[in-house]
């Protein structure tokens, strides 16, 4: 059996200094807000390269920080990608704006650039492309984009912890970042966690008050914020585990290099990364007509898979008051995309095996 995430295996490789970071919270007697947030908030800004990290409760809260700090919200509009987790639209909503959804390149499966401007309103206030697992967006077109129309750009990088873009790592180039620590992403927690990375002092301040109650001083309430704070037990984990992070993300580039080499001349979409980008290969998604197929041959070989994502944002119950426009690449891409095993700790023939079941069934 090849499961689709064993994540008792990813923390078993971290077990000693985990088990030695929860210790020291424990021992601490300061259990929110504490040492460890601070540590991890400057650990993981100087790892994305950028000046400032915000701890917070999860990626979607992190977003949504982002549009309230910078007074997105009510009659707004934010652009957002077509084919994407739901998170990144609710965050959207969540501000009182509303998601434009843009189609994605039918390759890359990320944000297409070249439709951006023609979806820029009066109402336009930010664009926010995400790095859809784990392959950076072609930022360079859309950064531009967002200098010209004086937009902001706020990346969603939940699952790209640790990717390049034309050298610079993902959640640096825009005016803001949302992170996710869900356990199952390249760094993640024991439970829900999020950052927001970001070179704007006068943002970092907001959101540090808006995360807690709107407080910089206790009992002090600025703003109306919200109760969002990244837990000192996660802090202390992810503290650990990002020591790890570059070399399990160069393990996992390993196991994408195996799958595309094993997987070649098949009728099969296979992930295309453009050349700016450093992937870090959260996902290794293929694409097929024959997805049924598929997975009742990984089924039956006790082969774990999953679908990212089956029902496109704008086809959702949350979503189905209002009337969308044709989105004819997202509907098509969840009718095809398939998500294979990926993990930083598969061997050659672990990926040689799945493949072999792929090919048999497409035979």
């Amino acid at each position: 059996m090849i499961p689709f995430l064993d994540l008792k295996r990813v923390n078993a490789a971290h077990d000693t200094g985990i088990r030695a970071a929860m210790a020291r919270v424990l021992d601490s007697g300061w259990y929110v807000l504490g040492q460890e947030v601070d540590a991890f908030e400057r650990e993981f800004a100087a790892y994305c390269e950028t000046s400032h990290c915000i701890g917070v409760a999860n990626g979607l809260d992190a977003l949504h920080l982002i549009l309230r700090a910078y007074g997105i919200g009510e009659g707004d509009e934010v652009l957002v990608p077509s084919n994407t987790f739901i998170a990144t639209w609710l965050a959207v909503s969540q501000a009182g704006a509303i998601p434009v959804p843009v189609e994605p390149d039918a390759l890359t499966h990320n944000m297409n650039p070249a439709l951006v401007e023609r979806l820029i309103g009066p109402r336009t206030r930010a664009i926010m492309p995400v790095h859809l697992y784990g392959q950076p967006t072609d930022m360079a077109p859309l950064l531009e984009i967002a200098r010209k129309h004086k937009l902001r750009v706020i990346e969603d990088a939940a699952q790209a912890h640790g990717a390049r873009y034309a050298g610079q790592r993902v959640g640096s180039m825009g005016d803001a970042a949302g992170f996710s620590f869900y356990p199952g992403k390249n760094l993640g927690a024991l439970g829900d966690g999020g950052a927001i990375t970001t070179n704007d002092a006068e943002l970092a301040a907001k959101l540090r008050m808006l995360r807690n109650y709107g407080s910089s001083v206790k009992y002090h309430h600025n703003v109306a914020g919200i109760n969002s704070r990244l837990d000192e037990i996660q802090a202390a984990v992810l503290r650990v585990k990002l020591t790890t992070l570059d070399a399990e993300n160069a393990a996992r580039s390993q196991v994408a290099a195996w799958y595309m080499d094993a997987l070649q001349g098949l009728p099969l979409g296979l992930p295309h990364v453009i050349a700016a980008a450093q992937s870090v290969w959260h996902l290794l998604v293929v694409t097929s007509t024959q997805r049924s197929r598929l997975q009742e041959a990984l089924s039956r070989a006790d082969i774990g898979h999953l679908v990212h994502y089956p029902i496109a944002c704008h086809l959702q119950g949350a979503y189905a008051e209002r009337a969308w426009p044709s989105l004819p690449v997202a509907e098509r891409l969840q009718n095809e995309v398939l998500s294979l095993p990926m993990a930083p700790y598969l061997g050659q023939q672990d990926v040689v095996h799945v493949a072999g079941v792929v090919r048999k069934a497409l035979a």
